[in-house]
């Protein structure tokens, strides 16, 4: 899952400070806000409805984490992974799991959540029909392959891998040992769903019901979605605000600006502009912590002029052209660190972070740089075009400042120039569908805190994030190994060997890591934010 925020400068301030709602998610105003104790957070447009198995995007991932509980939560402060709904998850083996669910637990229409809301919610996610982005996450149950096969019709409706025992218990089988697969299911898309996810697919496409802490009261597209608490939640995570307005921004500047005028509560993505400003506007209110997020260039292996034999030497020169020191001091200050692995420090050494992994491939060399693409037999049509959305996280800064750094470093002019594309939904549509003709910006925020979850859903031939179509045996097979070792050790250093080849073969580049950033108004107190970087809305107060 992966980020953004949002609005054009000049004309959203005015519309907001008019009380305008094309630039937010409602009308409310600060008084109103108060009384019923409703937060107002900036957001961007989720690209896909708010399906599960089907959202693997930062801005839907929020709402689904307000909306749903699985079977495990991954800890705020630490990451870790703890029950949840999941009483045990039991197995001698590391391939076969028997589930067995805790009680009193239901969706917001009173429906009960059982083993059956479970099993087939992951069936309807792995069915090729359903066409959900996250189906790859599924792959390990048995059977999966019989319902997305790689091509024509399937072979049946649910994966036999998955068998419901009774209202509480379910059993799950894997096709080989995955020692860390209880750690995987506190992402989203192995959420439970209700019937009515089934019966009435497009209401509740409309009005998504979950079993969660927040109900959906209303969302406009373009404007935004109001969340209110759910008095009926039994979790011991209740939420401690009346509710959450999620605004739509198209320029988080404009978001930073409504916050530090007091048009919002909460600002989760401080643009680089406001880096400089941000400490005397906010004081302790300002957020800047270590988060499981790296910044990427990937490239598209689905065109041959970027695969083609020899093309890995000029993937490996445009990395070796990037100043990253320079340019994570000059735009981001103390937010981003340049990258030195395709993980994230936030994983610690013990989770497999390495400050070496990358070595020379990651530091800057223009000599360098021009022998490997001169070597490689240039850069395609003697040219580089970066992409990026440009409507959140600074992004037409940093892609400006790269191409900057390239351009000086080969000496040959304007070769390096930018695509800039107006909405994340845009640049995510064209991203998913193998659109893009140049490296594009690949941002990855950790679905759970695992060096797999770094590597596999990116690099793994076929899988749900491989947005670059990068495809190698042996990583593979390195990548299936490390998921069957259940010692941790031996696991995380058979993955650094996989990830040793993504050195060599430079399918994406690391730029930097990001911390997490947030900013908040004096209306509202308890504001953290998670190891992923996303808020913890239901934890915060309004004062």
């Amino acid at each position: 899952m992966r980020g953004a925020t949002h609005a054009k400068w000049a004309a959203c301030a005015v519309a907001v400070a008019l009380g305008a709602t094309a630039c937010g998610g409602g009308s409310d105003s600060g008084a109103d806000r108060g009384d019923a104790g409703i937060i107002s957070s900036s957001w961007g447009d989720p690209q896909n409805p708010l399906e599960p198995a089907n959202t693997n995007e930062v801005q839907g991932g929020k709402v689904l984490d307000m909306l749903f509980r699985g079977l495990k939560r991954y800890d705020a402060k630490t990451g870790e992974a703890v029950n949840m709904l999941a009483e045990n998850i039991e197995t001698t083996d590391s391939q076969n799991f028997t589930i067995t669910l805790k009680d009193g637990w239901k969706f917001s229409n009173d429906e009960p959540v059982t083993a059956a809301s479970f099993v087939d919610a992951w069936n309807y996610g792995a069915d090729v029909r359903n066409k959900q982005n996250n189906s790859p996450f599924f792959a390990d149950i048995v059977g999966y392959d019989d319902v997305h096969p790689k091509s024509g019709e399937p072979k049946a409706k649910t994966m036999s891998g998955l068998v419901v025992k009774n209202d509480k218990t379910f059993t799950v089988a894997l096709k080989d040992k995955f020692s860390t697969w209880p750690v995987t299911l506190g992402y989203q898309a192995f959420s439970p769903l209700p019937k009515a996810f089934f019966t009435d697919h497009a209401a509740w496409l409309d009005k998504p019901v979950g079993n969660g802490p927040y109900l959906v009261d209303s969302y406009t597209k373009g404007t935004g979605m109001k969340l209110r608490k759910w008095d009926g939640y039994t979790g011991a995570d209740k939420a401690q605000n009346g509710g959450v307005d999620l605004k739509v921004y198209t320029d988080n500047n404009t978001a930073y600006t409504d916050l530090i005028s007091g048009n919002l509560d909460l600002v989760d993505d401080i643009p680089a502009q406001q880096l400089k400003n941000v400490k005397n506007d906010l004081g302790d209110r300002y957020i800047n912590q270590p988060a499981l997020i790296i910044q990427t260039l990937t490239f598209p292996l689905y065109d041959p002029q970027w695969s083609k034999a020899g093309m890995e030497k000029v993937r490996l020169g445009i990395s070796r052209a990037i100043n990253r020191d320079e340019i994570t001091k000059q735009i981001f200050r103390e937010t981003r660190t340049p990258a030195k692995d395709w993980t994230s420090p936030a994983l610690g050494e013990k989770g497999g972070f390495s400050e070496t992994l990358c070595g020379d491939a990651c530091v800057y060399d223009p000599a360098q740089a021009k022998k490997l693409i001169q070597e490689g037999g240039g850069l395609p049509g003697g040219k580089v075009t970066l992409t990026s959305n440009v409507d959140t996280g600074s992004h037409r800064d940093w892609m400006d400042a790269v191409c900057n750094s390239v351009n000086n470093a080969l000496s040959e002019g304007p070769v390096c120039t930018v695509n800039p594309i107006g909405t994340f939904a845009d640049f995510r549509n064209q991203q998913s569908s193998y659109k893009l003709t140049g490296p594009f910006r690949s941002g990855w925020q950790a679905d759970y805190p695992l060096i797999q979850n770094f590597l596999e859903p990116l690099y793994y031939t076929g899988a749900s994030s491989n947005y670059g179509k990068f495809s190698n045996p042996d990583f593979d097979r390195l990548v299936d190994e490390a998921n069957r070792d259940s010692d941790t050790a031996k696991a995380t250093a058979t993955f650094q060997e996989a990830e040793k080849i993504l050195a060599e073969q430079m399918p994406s580049i690391p730029l930097w890591y990001q911390n997490g950033s947030a900013g908040y108004s004096e209306r509202i107190s308890d504001v953290a934010l998670n190891q992923f970087s996303v808020p913890v809305y239901d934890q915060i107060r309004v004062v």
